[in-house]
């Protein structure tokens, strides 16, 4: 029951701040809304790029998600809440959902699963990845589609799940032999039809 009370209070905390500041509304709005869109893009830019560790990367972050979602919808059968506000009253509800259970949080955990591979795989650059996928984690708390344990929850669940992922594939001999063949294959492919193109 505190644990309860606690997830209603910081969730309280989150999504009444759109309230005292609507300014920032539309910025939670997009972010929730648009920022997996933003991540496809980098996602298919990496495997365009043919270099051999992106797409080992691109291959972790797809099947740290996939472990993620089933992990995910195991632990849905184990608990479940709906929306806030499904169940709340006065909630700042600022995109529309249909109602059902919310946890874990699907957007958290593809965003985690993701920007998690991309942080193992060049810390350098990775902390910018994982800022992003925190905002939207809090964005949808912000926009009131999900409780803090739905986000928090999501986020541990990818972040093991990638961790484990990336030590089986950063590893893999075998992987990296397979993807050097179809990196070959190809570049043998649009060289020929580079040269095709020249008759």
């Amino acid at each position: 029951m505190e644990l309860f009370q606690q997830n209603i209070r910081i969730f309280r905390m989150i999504n009444d701040l759109g309230k005292e500041y609507p300014g920032i509304n539309p910025i939670m709005i997009f972010i929730t809304e648009y920022a997996i869109y933003f991540l496809a893009l980098a996602v298919i830019f990496f495997w365009l790029s043919r270099g051999l560790r992106k797409r080992m990367m691109v291959i972790c972050g797809f099947l740290s998600f996939i472990f993620a979602e089933v992990a995910g919808k195991l632990a849905g059968m184990l608990h479940s809440n709906q929306q806030p506000f499904a169940e709340l009253s006065n909630v700042n509800q600022l995109i529309d959902k249909t109602v059902g259970n919310s946890f874990p949080s699907d957007h958290t955990m593809v965003f985690f699963a993701f920007c998690t591979t991309f942080w193992l795989f060049s810390r350098k650059t990775g902390y910018i990845w994982m800022i992003l996928a925190v905002t939207v984690g809090v964005s949808r708390i912000w926009v009131g589609v999900h409780y803090p344990f739905d986000v928090v929850t999501g986020a541990l669940i990818s972040v093991v799940s990638t961790i484990t992922m990336f030590a089986f594939i950063s590893n893999s001999s075998s992987l990296k032999s397979h993807l050097e063949t179809f990196g070959k294959k190809e570049k043998q492919l649009f060289t020929l039809k580079d040269k095709s193109r020249n008759f």
